[in-house]
């Protein structure tokens, strides 16, 4: 049996441990099965590719090149998108994967947003399952700062040190608490690891806190309590997209080494968004 050892870093719920929905009227608002046949790429309507290296906005010191090519991401035939992150010389960079999003396709005020993924491993590799609000814009030049990250906010369902893969790392981002001086938590689990199976990723994001699960089990919760006096919660005033991706080096987890088993893959079963009903 799989153990969860829960270590947040803020606030955790009072009813820790509660399973998700026995007090919800969850109504379904959107699904992606990746159905599909094998080598096919993702859905369009729901998806956009970001494409390019670091520069191109995400920073954190990455070393990989996003790309749409299948050899990064494609659907496997058996109801299953899959993220390839490579070890190969590639414009430049020494790495390849992917990163995708919703942005201005499926976007959501509140609500509980769920995947089932079978993440990647190795020192230096790094996926998310994440969200970004909506109304962010990436030129300075035209648009006022608060429109950039991370006065938009950013919720961080899922981030894993491939490192350490049995602990999973929740966080939220905002004016005030960013990068570094992000609001974080952790959970762990004994005798299993993240890369060994599938898991389900939720958070379930309410008017002024926000919970976190892993396979249905709440384990942590941030709320409007837990920002600095000088922070400014942003999780009410608009929707949010979602973003899956697996980077290669970073800030967070440092350059991966010879020894890193490449390739390694985000194995993405499902994503969904449900109203909460309440």
């Amino acid at each position: 049996m799989t153990t969860i050892i829960s270590s947040g870093l803020l606030s955790c719920v009072d009813d820790e441990g509660t399973s998700a929905g026995t007090q919800l009227n969850l109504q379904l608002l959107f699904e992606d099965n990746f159905d599909g046949a094998a080598g096919e790429s993702i859905n369009t309507d729901n998806w956009n590719f970001d494409i390019g290296t670091g520069s191109n906005g995400w920073g954190n010191q990455e070393l990989q090149y996003y790309t749409d090519r299948p050899e990064n991401i494609s659907l496997d035939g058996n109801g299953h998108m899959v993220i390839t992150a490579r070890r190969e010389s590639y414009l430049g960079s020494q790495f390849t994967s992917a990163r995708i999003n919703t942005k201005d396709k499926v976007e959501q005020k509140y609500g509980r947003f769920e995947a089932r993924i079978k993440m990647p491993g190795g020192r230096g590799v790094w996926p998310a399952f994440w969200m970004l609000g909506s109304v962010i814009e990436t030129t300075p030049d035209n648009d006022p700062a608060t429109l950039q990250w991370p006065f938009v906010g950013e919720i961080d369902i899922s981030e894993i040190r491939g490192q350490e893969p049995y602990r999973t790392n929740a966080a939220l981002h905002g004016p005030g608490y960013s990068g570094g001086g992000a609001i974080t938590g952790n959970y762990d689990l004994v005798n299993d690891r993240f890369d060994a199976g599938f898991h389900t990723y939720a958070t379930e994001w309410n008017p002024g806190f926000i919970d976190f699960f892993i396979d249905d089990i709440r384990y942590l919760r941030f709320s409007r309590d837990d920002i600095p006096e000088d922070g400014e919660w942003v999780f009410d005033d608009h929707s949010f997209f979602m973003l899956l991706n697996v980077a290669v080096g970073g800030s967070f987890v440092g350059f991966p080494v010879d020894q890193t088993p490449l390739p390694q893959t985000m194995v993405v079963d499902y994503v969904r968004i449900y109203d909460l009903g309440n």
